[in-house]
């Protein structure tokens, strides 16, 4: 899981991080891109401001171009990927990257010989 994606910040280095991914084998990748709900928002903009000063408002900017001019949407479906052009432009290159590292889709249907059903309910304070 490539987690969050910051636009402006660390999108670029999906490629890599897939790759090694792969090479260490994982099996499945998938990505979110950054939330900034409620408190978040002044937290992270407060550590750009502190790491990053000359970079903060194209970052900020282009969570923004994601999120219909907002630093957060909550909307189902959109609060994890965004939407628009530039959320297109991060979901494919993340797809070209996935592919080029040798990601396929689950390769192995699930199994549920392990599983078994309980035959109580266990507490919480035991």
């Amino acid at each position: 899981m490539l987690a969050p994606i910051i636009p402006g910040l660390n999108d670029h280095e999906m490629p890599a991080i897939l790759t090694a991914a792969r090479k260490a084998g994982a099996r499945f990748a998938s990505y979110t891109i950054l939330r900034l709900p409620h408190a978040v928002a002044p937290i992270f903009t407060a550590w750009l401001e502190a790491h990053r000063p000359g970079e903060k408002e194209k970052i900020l900017g282009r969570i923004r171009e994601l999120r219909h001019g907002a630093l957060n949407v909550s909307t189902f479906k959109e609060r994890m990927r965004g939407s628009g052009p530039a959320a297109d432009q991060i979901r494919q290159l993340f797809a070209v990257a996935k592919r080029r590292a040798g990601f396929t889709e689950i390769d192995q249907p699930l199994n549920t010989a392990a599983f078994r059903v309980p035959t109580q309910q266990m507490s919480l304070f035991d």
